[in-house]
């Protein structure tokens, strides 16, 4: 089933404004269970998290930045 736009619109913004921050302070929690790593391997740590959250996400984030494409725009005379 394709999301319409504004779903997707919306469901994006839903995402980054709750989704997201829940999904960092989880992450810090399971990264803080374990003896602290050297700086690079918490690092790497960091970034392989901050593009996994993206990857199931990737289609309703798809596009959402463009117009309406169901939108006529502006009446023109």
């Amino acid at each position: 089933m394709a999301l319409s736009y504004k779903t997707r619109k919306r469901l994006a913004v839903l995402v980054l404004v709750l989704g997201l921050p829940l999904y960092i302070a989880a992450a810090l929690f399971v990264v803080s269970l374990f003896e602290r790593p050297s700086i690079w391997v918490e690092f790497a740590v960091y970034v392989a998290l901050g593009f996994l959250w993206a990857i199931p996400l990737k289609s309703v984030f798809l596009g959402v930045g463009q117009p309406d494409p169901d939108d006529d725009g502006p009446a023109r005379d």
